[in-house]
Formats: structure tokens, C-alpha cells, sequence
């Protein structure tokens, strides 16, 4: 391994006034000839690649795609609609191109999803061509991991050589949260694609000043934007200095450059936001998870600074304590260690003081490189979008799930892959040798730590870890004067211990389904705050895949599995509510009695629950019969209070279902005017009792918690239950809007 692989397109290495190859005032070498070396057929060349690339590249790199598909494949359709928020969405736009463009939950256009529509694109096209299927929805998810693991490889084989590449890329693939949101349907990873596409087109932009990279890099961070609003953005920081600091132009150009940059980035980024602003509002679906039907409240409130605040208009409650210290909330604790605790660690740690440790150590291996070496650039553009990404999501307030790290695994990746090539080319000097092993020694030791909080699941393997990692750790302290084979074979002991447990974490993430609204990687009690998890290893149902609390205790698989599957066979929300929170009285600032139930749960068979909010309903053959008598006569075929629990009466009929309220069922959306107008049209047919935040009966009452008696779905519950003819279908209750009480 050597940086000067890729060497001819950057003369800029080493101290100010050498070259960076040989002493000072020596010639670059000469480039490799292309003409000579090219092999002259098409799948030659995608077998051999590069002409400077060592012969096993090539392979080696169709070998880790190869396999990085086939695991992320596996077993996928386990996981049914995933989150059948996204899917009813993507359900929605299979059948109506509207409802495609808008991002609408349901075909009628009654609302859309919190989110802009990107990331559902490529799965509505999929279901457009394949039909409404597990894996037509998830497959498009599978294939952006493999890109997004091949980008990653591109981006440091171009600065390390393919042996860092090929690390880089692992470990991307066998980062656990990247395992699951690969294999999830929802839009982060598009975001994780497009957020790393820009920074390798950065780095490119870093090696030869042109404007096309930059500019590309732009518009990539604009579609990410589409994907995930503002979230797209936490990088942009990082990017901007390094470029702004280190491409090889004049400072007038650079800042010119960084214009034109920003320019696509509106334009990718911002057609859509104009037109749906500037659409008639009357006839668009409402803008989900806003309470004044903008995008661009969306934008800066429920999904901007409200997630750093906590401030969410409409959200169930923000997380970390005042003035960003180590406070605690519904969304974890927020501080410095926040990546490292028992909520995050397992999904996204393993690697991460061993990457912070390269980072610095590559800093210190190009500190006297010039201002525009490509190599110090690269590494700044990854380990600053590491820093900056990993510091906002220790400290934001508002809602922040496990699964966001997903955004951390391509830089994290990339630090580890060009930080291990610079002090492996390095390892003859103690500094370099000792940094080397001091970052094995991190990752065996974290790995230990990891594995020790869940002391039931494989409990030798962090033994492995442990003592696999300092016996590298000392090799590597040697390994500038060891043998090659003695040296090679320490960083072969160096790779299995600091890749183990996250591997077994990835493999137990693949072998497990994962459905709701905030799944969470590994086996049980990786992360004792997720919901909605999936199946630990020993085959029980954990984190209610359609119910119930995740993040059971090691050893308690079966008795939380047997628990969900009774919640989802009594009632169609699956759970029997939220057991107490962090303060043992449920989750904060939502007020009430909470621990018996979720605001806004039915007591009358509803989507109650923690299912009316994070998870779909258990919709029996009786309930769907029911909604499909008749369906082609409404608009919609049935109203429900909440997003999750529309969803699943969506995707069991396949027809439109309107989502009372949006996702927590308190977007002002329908009102009671306009609900009650579509009733007398005769487009809705049923309204399904229960389920959200702002409707249903909970603990507190009807309307219990923050929608409170206020709430539209209040209100439209209220009515509803008032006027019509109660219909109860098993566990479930109907009232028919076209059949009044007393006819």
C-alpha cells in the first residue's frame, strides 16, 4: 500500500518546495501509458481495471460488491413493508403520479409524508415495474448500499491505494446501522449515497480545481436535500473550508467555484420546494408534519432547528437536557458520549475511537505536506464531515433515532481506510508503529466494551476481540523491522479482531426482520432504547415488529416475543402500550398518566398502542374485507387517526386510506369543516377508531395528550362517534360514515 498510487494527478504532496516524490526539485514520475497497458475489450477491462492497478484489485473489489449485495439481500423480504409509513407512500405513488410527485401518503392526495419524496422515487418506480412486494420496495434500498460501499472504495483507493479501498469498504459494509437502513425503506440511505458521492466529488475537485466536481458536488447535496431536508447539510461546513482552504486556484477562483457550487445545490435542491410552494395549496395534498400546510415550515421547524432544540411543533417530545449538556429525554441522552452509549454504541461505535485516533494521526502524518496536498484535503473532507456530523447528532435535543448514525458510516469508513494506508506506509518510524497499534488497541478494547453489555450474546467472542487486538497491536509495534509475511499477518490479526463484533452485530442485523418506525441493529438489548426492532438470535420477536418496546434484555427473547405476538393478536396496534420512561411515568412533556398506554390509544379495539403511533396495525381478513366491499364508489375507503395505523389498512386493501393528523395524528389536517364536507360527498367510507397522538381514547381521556381536545382528530373522532353507526370487525371498530344513528 502506498499514497503514491495514484501520485500523477497530484504534484502537490510533501513540504513546500519539493514535489512530494524524491528530493526537492525532482519530477514527478511519468504517468502510467495508457495506450500500451489498456486491455482492449470491455469485460477485460471491468476485470483488470486501471492499468496502474495491482492485478487482485480489480477482483478483489467486484468480489466485496459481490458480497456486500448477497449479504444485504439476504433474507429480505423478512422484514414484510418495513416501515409502512414509507411503504403506503410508496404504494400511493405506484398507482398515482401525484401522489409520486407530492410524496403523498395515500393515492387520494389527502396528505403527504414529514419527509420531501426523493428517497421514494426509485422504490415507487421499482413497484411500478415488479408490484407491491417486499422486495421490490427494499431492493432499491439493498442496491444503495453496494453503491454507496463501491463510492467509498473510489474515494480512498484514489489517495491510499486499493488495499485501503478494499478496508474502507468493509468496514462500511459491516458497520451494523448500515447493515439495517440498507436493507430499510427509510431515506437515509439515499441520504448516506448522495451525502458520500459529494465528498468523493470534492476530493476529485481537490485534485485538479475544476469547476464540473464542484458543481456536481453541489447538486448531489441539493438531491440529498430532497431526501432528507436540512440533515443533507451537516456536512457542508466541512467541505466548504477544505475546498475554500485547499484546491489548487487563485482564492478568487476557489470562492467563484464555491458560488457556482451552492448555485446547484438551489437548483437540485430547490425546484421541487418552488413548485410545491407556489402549487395552489387547495389543490395539493397538505404538507405532512407541518401545522400551516409549507414545506418550508417543515423544513426549518418539525424537521430543521426544532430536531436541535426540541422545539418540533407537533412531535411527541424532545430528548437531551437544557443548554446542551448530558441531559435526558424520550430521545437519549445528549453529550459528548452520546455515539458511545448504551442507545447508539452498538449501532455505529465500534470503529469510531480507533477512526478519531487515525485522524489525528494522519493529520500529523501530511502536517508539513502544502497547502493543496489532495491526500491532507481528502482526509480533512471525510474526518471533518465525521466530526461535524458525530458533534450535531451528540448534542441536538429533538427527536434522533439509532439509526441517523447510518449517516456516519461512509466518513467513518473512509478516516479508517486512509488513516490505516498513511501509518502502514509509515510503520517503519515508532511514531506511525505506535499510532497503528494504538488505534487496534482502541477498537479491541471498545469492541470488548461493546460486547460486554450484552453478556449472553456470544459471550467468547469478545474474549477473541480482546486478546486477538493486543497481540496485533504489539506486532504492529514491530512491523517496520518484522518480516513482510510477519507483518502482513499482525494487520491480518489487526483486521479480524477490530471487525469482529460488528460483523456478528451485522450478521445478527441481516438475520433478524425489522418493521416499525425505529428499528435498531444487532441482537437483543444492543440498544435499550429502540423500538421497533426484529427478531434476536434466538428467534424470538423483539422491539414489536409491528408493537410493543424494543430493546428487550439479553435473555429475555422469548418473553418479550410472546408478549408482542399477544399485543398484535389483541388489538390491531400490536403492544399494550409504552411502559414508563426515563422518568418511570412515560415519555416527557407529554402529559397524563402515561405508562398504561400511548396518548391517544383506543381503548375500544383502535390501533392503541404504541402500534397507532410507531407501528402498523394487525389487519385481519375480516377488517380488509370490510374496507374492500364497495372501494371503487370513495375516495377513500376508510380515515384514521395517524399515519402508522392508515398505512396498514393501505397496504392490506390497496387502496387510499386518509391519515387523520398525519403521522402523530396531529397535523391540523383535515379540519372538522373539511372532514365533514368530504363525508357529505360520500368520499370517505369508514373512519377507524383509534391510533395517533390527537385522537382515540388514551389514559387521559379522549384526545389524551398533546393533541388534547383541541386536536382536529379529536374533534373528528368526536363527531364521527357521535353521529354514525358504530361496526365492530373482530378486535377492530369501524363507524360507517354513509349509515347515521338513529336510520
Amino acid at each position: 500500500m502506498s499514497t503514491s498510487y495514484d501520485r500523477p494527478l497530484d504534484a502537490n504532496e510533501g513540504p513546500a518546495g519539493t514535489t512530494g516524490w524524491g528530493p526537492p526539485g525532482s519530477p514527478p514520475p511519468a504517468a502510467a501509458p495508457e495506450a500500451a497497458s489498456r486491455p482492449s475489450s470491455l469485460p477485460h477491462r471491468l476485470w483488470r481495471g486501471r492499468p496502474e492497478d495491482p492485478r487482485w484489485a480489480r477482483p478483489a473489489l467486484l468480489g466485496l460488491l459481490a458480497a456486500t449485495l448477497l449479504l444485504y439481500l439476504y433474507d429480505l423480504s423478512a422484514s414484510g413493508y418495513a416501515n409502512s409509513f414509507y411503504s403506503a407512500a410508496v404504494q400511493a405513488g405506484s398507482t398515482s403520479w401525484k401522489a409520486l410527485f407530492f410524496g403523498s401518503l395515500d393515492a387520494g392526495n389527502a396528505i403527504t409524508v414529514d419527509k420531501p419524496p426523493a428517497s421514494l422515487w426509485p422504490m415507487e418506480l421499482s413497484v411500478r415495474i415488479f408490484g407491491l412486494n417486499s422486495w421490490a420496495i427494499l431492493a432499491p434500498e439493498v442496491l444503495m448500499g453496494v453503491a454507496t460501499v463501491a463510492v467509498v472504495y473510489a474515494a480512498v483507493r484514489r489517495r491510499s491505494g486499493p488495499a485501503a479501498g478494499l478496508l474502507a469498504g468493509a468496514v462500511l459494509a459491516l458497520t451494523p446501522v448500515a447493515a439495517l437502513m440498507f436493507r430499510f425503506n427509510n431515506p437515509d440511505a439515499m441520504l448516506a449515497l448522495l451525502m458520500s458521492l459529494a465528498c468523493y466529488l470534492v476530493v476529485r475537485a481537490l485534485e485538479d480545481g475544476r469547476t464540473r466536481w464542484l458543481v456536481w458536488a453541489g447538486a448531489a447535496i441539493g438531491l440529498a436535500f430532497l431526501a432528507k431536508t436540512l440533515q443533507a447539510f451537516l456536512i457542508l461546513p466541512p467541505l466548504a473550508v477544505v475546498y475554500a482552504v485547499c484546491a489548487p486556484v487563485p482564492l478568487k477562483k476557489r470562492l467563484g467555484q464555491l458560488a457556482a457550487a451552492t448555485l446547484a445545490l438551489v437548483v437540485a435542491g430547490g425546484w421541487w420546494v418552488a413548485i410545491v410552494e407556489l402549487w395552489p395549496a387547495a389543490s395539493r395534498p397538505y404538507i405532512g408534519g407541518s401545522q400551516h400546510n409549507s414545506f418550508l415550515e417543515l423544513t426549518f421547524g418539525y424537521n430543521g432547528f426544532g430536531r436541535l432544540s426540541g422545539e418540533e411543533t407537533g412531535s411527541v417530545g424532545g430528548g437531551g437536557g437544557p443548554g446542551g449538556g448530558a441531559g435526558g429525554g424520550m430521545w437519549g441522552e445528549t453529550g459528548w458520549n452520546r455515539m458511545f452509549d448504551s442507545e447508539i454504541g452498538g449501532q455505529i461505535s465500534w470503529l469510531l475511537p480507533a477512526a478519531l485516533i487515525l485522524l489525528v494521526a494522519g493529520l500529523v502524518a501530511t502536517r508539513r505536506y502544502r497547502r493543496t496536498s489532495v491526500t491532507r484535503g481528502a482526509l480533512l473532507v471525510w474526518g471533518g464531515s465525521l466530526v461535524t456530523t458525530m458533534v450535531v447528532f451528540s448534542y441536538m435535543a429533538g427527536i434522533f433515532h439509532q439509526y441517523y448514525t447510518v449517516a456516519l458510516a461512509p466518513c467513518l469508513a473512509a478516516v479508517i481506510g486512509m488513516g490505516a494506508g498513511l501509518l502502514w506506509e509509515r510503520r517503519g518510524q515508532v511514531w506511525a508503529a505506535l499510532a497503528l497499534a494504538a488505534s487496534v488497541v482502541a477498537a479491541a478494547a471498545w469492541g470488548y466494551a461493546l460486547l460486554h453489555r450484552t453478556p449472553a450474546y456470544l459471550p467468547w467472542l469478545k474474549w477473541l476481540v480482546l486478546i486477538g487486538g493486543l497481540v496485533a497491536a504489539l506486532g504492529l509495534i514491530f512491523a517496520g523491522r518484522l518480516t513482510r509475511p510477519l507483518a502482513l499477518g499482525a494487520a491480518a490479526l489487526a483486521l479480524v479482531a477490530a471487525l469482529a463484533g460488528p460483523t456478528a452485530y451485522t450478521l445478527s442485523t441481516v438475520d433478524s426482520a425489522h418493521e416499525g418506525s425505529i428499528p435498531t441493529a444487532g441482537p437483543a438489548g444492543a440498544s435499550m432504547m429502540g423500538f421497533g426492532g426484529g427478531r434476536g438470535p434466538g428467534g424470538g420477536r423483539i422491539g414489536g415488529a409491528r408493537g410493543g418496546f424494543g430493546g428487550g434484555m439479553p435473555g429475555q427473547q422469548g418473553q418479550q416475543g410472546q408478549q408482542n405476538q399477544q399485543g398484535r393478536q389483541g388489538m390491531p396496534g400490536g403492544g399494550q402500550g409504552m411502559p414508563g420512561g426515563r422518568n418511570g411515568n412515560g415519555f416527557p412533556g407529554l402529559g397524563g398518566d402515561f405508562a398504561g398506554g400511548f396518548p391517544g390509544g383506543a381503548r375500544e379495539g383502535g390501533a392503541g398502542g404504541m402500534g397507532g403511533l410507531l407501528n402498523g396495525a394487525n389487519v385481519g381478513s375480516a377488517a380488509k374485507a370490510l374496507l374492500e366491499k364497495d372501494a371503487s364508489r370513495y375516495t377513500w375507503v376508510a380515515a384514521s387517526i395517524g399515519s402508522q395505523n392508515a398505512a396498514s389498512y393501505q397496504l392490506a386493501t390497496g387502496d387510499p386510506v386518509m391519515a387523520i393528523g398525519g403521522f402523530n395524528g396531529t397535523d391540523p389536517s383535515p379540519t372538522l369543516a373539511q372532514f365533514k364536507k368530504y363525508v357529505a360527498d360520500g368520499r370517505i367510507h369508514y373512519f377507524i377508531d383509534g391510533g395517533g397522538m390527537g385522537g382515540g381514547r388514551g389514559q387521559g381521556g379522549e384526545g389524551a395528550g398533546r393533541g388534547g381536545d383541541s386536536g382536529t382528530g379529536s374533534q373528528i373522532g368526536s363527531w364521527v362517534r357521535s353521529n354514525f353507526k358504530k361496526v365492530t370487525v373482530g378486535s377492530a371498530t369501524f363507524y360507517d360514515l354513509t349509515q347515521h344513528r338513529g336510520n
